[in-house]
Parts: structure tokens; sequence; C-alpha cells
């Protein structure tokens, strides 16, 4: 049974993992056998890096800013110039802003959508031009696996977040569009749409008291989720334990979804 959430000699690619869920992510997928690559803004946050060797696999550092469509564009082909073979992409990255609709900035909302929504598409283009290449592997029988981070926002339209909510609601179809296109070739494309988790991204929600306790009481698990709740989740989606799923998204909401 351990061999089908085994991830030993892959390669993952990891953005968003300096904290939070992505950090939990990286971690998790290097306790199941993988090294990884982790994008970053910059080199001064090692503690993902530390603990991933920590653990005895291999971990690097490639610095981009996904504000930025050039530097974007450059990463992938920089990582692959280095040698390394990626088996398991995952774009946790993302940004929040939050303004009355009415009031929402241009510049905000391409801000999000660039995030969130286009570095998203352009590292799932790159890295799957790159997997298709790839023989398949014997250790879960296709060439790779695509893992992208939605929200419940994927499916609900939020308050006074119409950037985030258009960005998650394209990660959603982006998935599926990817899974048409690559599934039949060997690589799995899947969504993971994080429920209310206690982040640094959600602290305007902490803080407030009375939304606090609306979400709260509408959470069937009786807690707001934590980013160890997402481990155990990205390896199946990175296995051979989920050779058969694709295109999907998985909402991991304690229940929130289906209240």
């Amino acid at each position: 049974m351990a061999s089908l959430f085994s991830l030993k000699s892959h390669t993952a690619l990891v953005t968003g993992g300096t904290r939070g869920i992505g950090q939990a992510v990286a971690i998790g997928l290097a306790e199941a056998g993988a090294d990884i690559i982790l994008v970053q803004r910059d080199t001064s946050n090692t503690a993902t890096k530390d603990a991933i060797e920590k653990l005895g696999r291999k971990a690097w550092i490639y610095t981009a800013e996904l504000s930025s469509p050039e530097q974007v564009a450059a990463l992938t082909p920089k990582i692959l110039a280095d040698g390394h073979e990626i088996r398991i992409l995952v774009t946790c990255a993302g940004i929040q802003r939050r303004h009355p609709p009415e009031a929402f900035p241009d510049s905000d909302f391409a801000e999000v959508m660039q995030v969130n929504l286009n570095s998203v598409f352009a590292l799932c283009r790159d890295v799957g031009a790159h997997m298709l290449r790839l023989e398949p592997s014997p250790v879960t029988g296709r060439r790779g696996s695509v893992i992208n981070f939605g929200s419940l926002l994927t499916f609900q339209g939020g308050l006074n977040v119409p950037a985030y909510a258009a960005s998650k609601g394209a990660v959603g179809q982006l998935t599926k569009s990817l899974a048409n296109g690559w599934t039949e070739r060997g690589i799995t494309v899947n969504a993971i749409a994080p429920g209310y988790i206690a982040t640094d991204m959600n602290e305007a929600l902490i803080n407030d008291p009375d939304r606090m306790a609306s979400i709260s009481a509408r959470i069937p698990a009786g807690r707001w989720g934590t980013p160890e709740d997402f481990k155990g989740t990205a390896v199946y989606l990175a296995s051979k334990a989920s050779g058969y799923v694709s295109g999907h998204v998985l909402t991991v909401d304690g229940g929130w979804m289906g209240r």
C-alpha cells in the first residue's frame, strides 16, 4: 500500500512554498520521497528548504516574481537548463486584494489575475510541455502530475474580492481544460480548493469577529483548517494512488461545500 503513495526519485516544482499551505505541501511531498524545487521572490527565507533537507531530500530555490510575466517566462527554461526533470508541478502561490466592487482598482485586479491565473497558465504550459517529453514513470505510471490551487471562490463569489474570485474560478476551468488535453498523454491535472484555513491570507477575516463567527458556524468539522491538512491531499494527487483522477477540483474544506 505504501508504494501507492511513494514519490521516490521524483522532483516537484512548488510555488508559494515559503509559508502556509504551500510550505506544508512542499514538506509533505518531500516526506513521500520527492526532491523539491521552490520558487520564491528571493532567497532570504530558507525555512522550507532547510526542513526538506533535514528529511534527507534535496531542495533548490529559484527566484522569480510571479507578478512579472517576463520573470515567469524565464523560470522554466532556467530550471530545465540546470538539468532538472520535473514530474510534479504545484502552483500554490496567490495574492488577495480586498475592495468594494464599485471601487476596485484596475491595477489591483490586474495584479491578482497575473499572479493567481496568468502565472499558473504559463507554468502549466511550460512545465507540461517538458513532462510530455518524458517517459512514463515506473513509480506513478504516468509522465507527470499538475496540482493547481483553487479556492472555495472557484465555486462561490465571496465578498469584496472580485479579482480573487475571478482568478480562482478561472483556475478551476483551466485545470479541466488542461486535463482534457493531457490526461490521455500521461499527465493528470487536478486542483485543490481549500476552505477557510488559518493562514496569513485570511487575517482580515480572522480579525473580524462577526465574519469569523458566521464562517465558523457553517463549517461541519467545527474548526478552520490548517496547512497540515493539505499534505495528504497533495501526495495523493501526485502519486500512483490517483492514477485515474484528472480534471477534478478537490475541496478540502471541513465539509463547507456540503452544507
